[in-house]
């Protein structure tokens, strides 16, 4: 066996970073934040261009001041939401001005002011008959103004006298903003001209196209902490688990990413910790409350003798959380390290928003999961796409694998992992020590 040389070496690692990087920040300038890895992107955009179109299907463009990497996302309440500065996701009002600045500012010109701006977003408003909160008042100022300060972020407009703020900060605030038109036209990834509306935009951005199953799986494992086996039709399943293992070398090669394999599902693991826009453990309130209340929940309902499909048993994905289980460990936690812990006086003296931002948290990694219709039944799967497996084959049954009616919310497999209590029993049934941070099942 060849060992490669140390040319080899170095270029797969320029490139695995170069990718790493798009991955993370799918917009990247010659002048921003990641200005010193830009000549390495254009390097290498040919082989990168090549290397996400074959496995994820996303395009890349690159010119001599940016490059660009169009992911094409996964569908409804799947996306990586924006936030304002203070932490706070946007709203639909918030998404709203970003869209209608973005179309004007693609034939805007070089140079205009802070107050032409806002006012022919306005304009842009009312022609497309667009409800918009009112920009003139307090609340819809701060709601534009965090639309223009994404814009700043990417580079789309650029702050040459003054700043965006003053619009909300001052009576008749002003500034000079320079536009980058080219950075605003490629902003939106999704298929625009074909879109009849929001929705039928997040469809078609989703729909993976030629790729079919092994598109959207590999990007499912790239895109989010965990997938779970009953997410997928019978195809992406099939696909999964007869290529899971050379699918993680293509992954440690491409990204770096570590892949981890359960009866329950798979994941990509990051060593770097660096491609992930959520921590957890993490700090704050929210994090540090999300993980003592996923834990507490794993002891209480951690099945005794989960399933395994491979010995006959049935899989257990997830389980259902009894009603007023969360509320009721929410307000020992509270009593017992609210105040010991500093936890923000506002969750402390608000119950449902501490609730509603815990679970919020704990679903976007997938350890809980609101009850409903899945994609292995058809929810939300592409037109005309392929779902059916070749006569005979067969593959994991995920029938009855989650609690798949009613309300309330369902915690998941990939829950363990965070358990810090465990008692693994050896083959000759004797408990063994239990481990923090035990990582059985997924």
């Amino acid at each position: 066996m060849t060992l490669p040389s140390a040319h080899d070496v170095a270029l797969a690692d320029e490139r695995r970073t170069a990718a790493r990087l798009l991955l993370a920040h799918p917009l990247v300038t010659s002048d921003g934040p990641h200005a010193d890895l830009f000549p390495l992107v254009r390097r290498h955009a040919d082989w990168l261009g090549g290397r996400f179109q074959q496995v994820l299907g996303y395009r890349l463009l690159v010119d001599s001041s940016y490059a660009r990497l169009f992911k094409a996302g996964l569908g409804a309440r799947s996306g990586h939401r924006l936030v304002r500065s203070t932490g706070t996701p946007f709203t639909p009002h918030t998404y709203a001005c970003l869209a209608l600045a973005l179309s004007v500012l693609v034939t805007a010109p070089e140079q205009l002011l802070l107050s032409q701006l806002a006012a022919d977003i306005r304009a842009a408003a009312a022609d497309a008959d667009v409800e918009l909160e009112e920009t003139g008042r307090a609340a819809g100022k701060r709601t534009l103004v965090a639309a223009l300060r994404q814009l700043v972020q990417w580079g789309v407009l650029i702050e040459t006298h003054g700043h965006v703020g003053a619009l909300a900060q001052e009576a008749d605030g002003e500034a000079l903003i320079t536009v980058d038109r080219e950075l605003a036209r490629v902003i939106v990834a999704g298929p625009l001209a074909q879109s009849g509306g929001g929705a039928d935009l997040v469809r078609r951005a989703a729909d993976p196209g030629f790729g079919g199953p092994r598109t959207y799986v590999r990007r499912m494992l790239v895109e989010t902490p965990v997938v779970h086996l009953d997410e997928l039709t019978d195809t992406e399943r099939d696909w999964l688990r007869t290529r899971q293992r050379r699918e993680a070398q293509a992954f440690l090669e491409l990204l770096g990413l570590e892949t981890e394999i359960r009866a329950e599902g798979v994941a990509l693991v990051d060593p770097e910790e660096e491609l992930t826009d959520l921590h957890l453990p993490g700090t704050g309130t929210v994090a540090q409350a999300a993980l003592l209340l996923v834990e507490r929940l794993v002891e209480r309902l951690r099945p005794a003798e989960p399933g395994h499909p491979a010995t006959g048993g049935v899989l257990v994905v997830g389980i259902a959380v009894p009603d007023g289980a969360v509320d009721e460990v929410l307000a020992e936690l509270v009593a017992g390290y609210g105040q010991r812990s500093n936890w923000q006086r506002g969750y402390l003296e608000d119950p449902d928003a501490l609730r509603g931002a815990v679970l919020d948290l704990l679903s976007r990694m997938r350890l809980i999961a609101p009850a409903g219709p899945l994609r292995s039944g058809g929810e939300g799967l592409p037109e005309e796409y392929a779902a059916e497996l070749p006569e005979g084959r067969q593959v994991t049954d995920v029938r009855a694998a989650r609690p798949s009616g009613g309300e309330g919310w369902v915690l998941l497999a990939s829950a363990a992992r965070y358990a810090t209590r465990v008692t693994v029993r050896a083959a000759g049934g004797r408990p063994e020590p239990a481990h923090a941070q035990q990582e059985l099942p997924l």
